[in-house]
């Protein structure tokens, strides 16, 4: 995270910021060789919007039920959520991450898919943490980015953390391919929900943090205009 503070100006103030990486696919990791990455405990309980609710535990236990390992029913939860969610953004409510409302009304964007997911793997006492970046087109070798993808992660004793895509697997219907595997096709900014900024902002605690945060005279400032792009490089 980069954190900046300075004086107010009438002019507009533009900052850009540019990094370089590597991608490459994730297969998950095993507790003991994910280091400090790991932690299973900081999510293991309930956020503001992914609530333990009654119908979702419910739910849970009822796809969980012919599950012997936690890995099984981390699937059993992530077909669940393809099998009964539709990728819709039409109306209000979507995108905001609302377990209850995803299960409620089964349908959404990225958020949703997997806040759902997220509820019913830890109404099974299975931890797992939400994660967001920008997805990179693979049919491009450059342009801009109209916005945020994110996806999940959950831990299971047999196995370790396993990565999944709902709504990819959704869009696509290639369920298998993105169960404990991500494609290279994403560089991930942040993890967790509830988020408190080093130092604290004075503001509530961010839902997720994938876009720029501002606060002005100690309060959140929302005129922020942002822009994402990227260019392919050669490896070397």
């Amino acid at each position: 995270m980069i954190y900046l503070e300075g004086e107010t100006s009438k002019s507009p103030l533009h900052l850009s910021f540019e990094y370089e990486v590597v991608r490459y696919p994730y297969f998950g990791c095993k507790e003991k060789n994910c280091g400090t990455y790991s932690k299973p405990a900081l999510y293991g309980e309930p956020d503001k919007l992914v609530p333990l609710f009654p119908q979702i535990r419910t739910i849970a236990a009822r796809q969980a039920k012919m599950a012997k390992k936690p890995s099984e029913k981390i699937r059993a939860f992530y077909d669940y959520v393809i099998r009964e969610m539709k990728y819709d953004k039409s109306g209000e409510g979507w995108g905001r991450g609302d377990a209850v409302w995803a299960c409620t009304y089964k349908r959404g964007n990225c958020t949703d898919f997997h806040s759902l997911f997220i509820a019913l793997s830890r109404s099974e006492k299975i931890p797992a943490r939400f994660e967001i970046g920008v997805p990179i087109p693979q049919d491009q070798e450059s342009g801009e980015i109209s916005g945020y993808h994110c996806w999940a992660e959950a831990y299971a004793k047999d196995q370790g953390w396993i990565p999944i895509d709902a709504t990819e697997a959704k869009k696509t219907g290639k369920v298998d391919e993105y169960f404990g595997v991500l494609p290279a096709n994403r560089i991930e900014f942040s993890r967790g929900r509830d988020l408190v900024l080093n130092p604290p902002q004075k503001g509530e605690p961010l839902n997720y943090f994938i876009y720029p945060y501002a606060e002005v005279e100690r309060a959140p400032y929302p005129g922020l205009e942002k822009k994402f792009s990227f260019q392919k490089l050669k490896s070397s």
